[in-house]
């Protein structure tokens, strides 16, 4: 069942390779839920664009000619130009970070499914950072910190509960589920585990949770 919205959410794409981008306007402008707004092959034609036309969710490819991915996103959150998904294949696990750090709110593999991207900017669109399984599982791997660098002192064992589910990749539903609480309840404890860590979004938690390192 479609998410009820008052106005389409409105998308830019930006990617260099044309067969990416023709893809995703295909994909998102058959959707009624979606308005693709514009698409660029590099970051600075993605600002441009947003300045004259405000996004709500900006796809950023993260490696791209002029301008890549991780500038483009720091200006655009710096100027509050909209929100940014990022794409990426995750080549380089350092060029992820360098963009979570730049303010980005999600992360997305480019070899997804029509319904995983939808939902997915949905999820940025309404709030919620997000990021893939597969991506968080890289970092971990990577990651020259090891898990037992977060401290879980200072946390009750329901807000444990709650940053290792969100770590997991569980959205607030699935959250509410799993510990039989409600949706209203798991926000409620994210926003005061976000505020303890000094943390901007679940996905800046997840990171941290999983790799020891604070992404801002």
């Amino acid at each position: 069942m479609s998410i009820e919205m008052k106005e389409k959410i409105r998308v830019i794409i930006a990617d260099d390779s044309d067969f990416v981008r023709d893809g995703m306007r295909i994909i998102l402008q058959i959707d009624d839920d979606f308005d693709v707004i514009g698409c660029a092959s590099n970051g600075r034609e993605a600002i441009e664009i947003a300045k004259q036309i405000p996004p709500d969710v900006i796809l950023m490819d993260i490696q791209m000619p002029e301008m890549d991915g991780i500038e483009a996103t720091k200006h655009i959150v710096e100027n509050n130009l909209g929100k940014v998904l990022i794409l990426t294949t995750f080549d380089d696990d350092d060029l992820v970070q360098n963009a979570l750090r730049s303010g980005a709110k999600g992360y997305l593999i480019k070899n997804h499914t029509p319904e995983h991207l939808k939902q997915m900017i949905k999820s940025v669109y309404y709030g919620t950072g997000v990021m893939e399984e597969s991506i968080l599982e890289t970092l971990t791997k990577n990651s020259e910190i090891q898990i037992s660098r977060f401290q879980e002192e200072g946390y009750t064992p329901r807000e444990i509960d709650i940053i290792k589910a969100v770590a997991e990749g569980l959205s607030n539903k699935e959250i509410a589920s799993k510990l039989y609480i409600s949706e209203g309840t798991v926000k409620n404890y994210i926003t005061t585990i976000l505020a303890k860590e000094d943390l901007s979004h679940r996905t800046a938690l997840a990171v941290y949770y999983l790799t020891g390192k604070k992404p801002n």
